[in-house]
């Protein structure tokens, strides 16, 4: 059952506007900092994460925002200062800072003491679905009289807000043309950096990378057989909207017998704004939860995979990086590319033969797991897709976002030289 849904909370941010009133009049009266404000709506993680490391060891004063307990204790496990968003001290603190550094939008700092703010916008993936402006769905608003008006209300706050964007970093200059679209932003707001949430795939010896993957994964599932085949399924958030591949109690039944058949297991991870009745019938080991209650950002666990299963996740333009194998499994493709959309066409991401049910989508990975040619050709499709929207693949996106944050006049920590 979905958890969320852009009609319900743009029509709280809508009640919330004589706050946001209030917080800005106190933006205006507070002169601003020098510190680094983070925080990310999928926990202490993806590129903020990255971009707090690096700010920290050149020496910047920084800070992260938390929304649960859960996000106190990941913070206070890396060493970082942290204090609740929501409050006097989550206001105080972002209404004081020289730098908001978000993930996911405004609301991942205090979302009344933005004003005026240098504001850096990670985003969390390269869009494969339109979002933002080019989505009817970001402006969505329960069915009630007015609803049309209400709508161009959230549009119209929706644009301000995005306009407080000073940087946004791309992964390419072709994702850059996606994210000037979706943000309504001009000029140079939007660069070509690539991004630090995946330099942590790119970072060191291929087998390096691996086993801290490895590592993660285990610490986080348990233990797995050294011989299995570690297999990712990542279906995204649908608005709102009821997942239509969680199986039957028939599929699972496939889906387990191909699992120990091919000695594999399948960890399934949920969109963290839904989730579906991923529970076989029966327990098995063979299928594990990897949701966000489990694993809040799933990027440096994805080396210790071997295949990618998703339908339209960004993830799909990650992997690549690794040269992983993906297999599409999307049954309302066509539905989703008319309410929903996608930039450019589904088939030149997912190819013409993406699975339009389990049946399907097991006969592809059978396939892939049994025969080395067939995964290498997948390995290599991968591999080429991830290279038309990731520029760089050094494992310095990092530091170039940093560099771009300092040349628009952000200053040097105190005492640097």
């Amino acid at each position: 059952m979905a958890s969320f849904s852009f009609g319900t909370g743009n029509a709280a941010k809508l009640l919330r506007i004589p706050l946001y009133a209030v917080g800005r009049i106190g933006t205006v009266l507070l002169p601003r900092g020098r510190r680094w404000v983070f925080g990310c709506g999928a926990g202490v993680g993806d590129g903020a994460l990255a971009l707090q490391r690096f700010a920290s060891a050149a020496g910047h004063d920084t800070i992260w925002l938390t929304s649960s307990e859960r996000e106190d204790r990941d913070a206070a496990a890396l060493g970082i200062r942290s204090a609740r968003k929501g409050g006097l001290r989550g206001w105080w603190h972002t209404a004081r800072a020289g730098v908001l550094v978000v993930t996911h939008g405004l609301g991942d700092v205090n979302r009344y003491a933005n004003g005026g703010a240098f504001v850096v916008q990670l985003w969390h993936g390269i869009p494969l679905k339109r979002i933002g402006l080019d989505s009817p769905a970001t402006t969505q608003v329960p069915n009630v009289p007015g609803a049309a008006l209400l709508r161009r209300a959230v549009g119209i706050l929706y644009r301000a807000a995005a306009q407080r964007i000073r940087v946004l970093p791309a992964a390419s200059h072709r994702a850059r043309g996606r994210l000037e679209s979706a943000f309504g932003l001009a000029g140079d707001r939007v660069v070509v950096t690539g991004e630090p949430r995946v330099d942590v795939l790119s970072r060191g010896a291929v087998d390096e990378v691996r086993s801290a993957a490895s590592t993660l994964l285990r610490t986080v599932a348990g233990e797995i057989p050294e011989t299995a085949r570690c297999i990712l399924y990542a279906p995204t958030w649908r608005d709102g909207a009821p997942d239509p591949a969680v199986p039957t109690a028939d599929e699972w039944i496939r889906i387990l017998r191909l699992l120990e058949e091919r000695d594999a297991v399948l960890f399934v991870r949920s969109h963290p704004l839904g989730e579906g009745g991923y529970v076989p019938p029966l327990p098995s080991r063979r299928v594990r939860a990897l949701g966000a209650p489990v694993l809040a950002d799933v990027t440096p666990a994805l080396a210790a995979f071997d295949v990618l299963v998703t339908d339209y996740s960004s993830l799909a333009y990650d992997v690549g990086l690794l040269r992983m194998p993906v297999l599409f499994l999307a049954p309302d493709a066509e539905e989703y590319a008319t309410t929903r959309g996608f930039y450019g066409r589904f088939d030149d991401v997912a190819g013409p033969d993406a699975a339009a049910d389990w049946t399907e989508l097991l006969a592809q990975l059978d396939a892939l797991l049994a025969d080395d040619a067939v995964r290498d050709g997948a390995s290599v499709r991968s591999a080429t897709l991830s290279a038309e929207m990731h520029a760089y693949r050094d494992g310095r996106n990092t530091e170039r976002v940093y560099q771009v944050i300092r040349a628009r006049g952000i200053p040097a920590p105190k005492g640097a030289v």
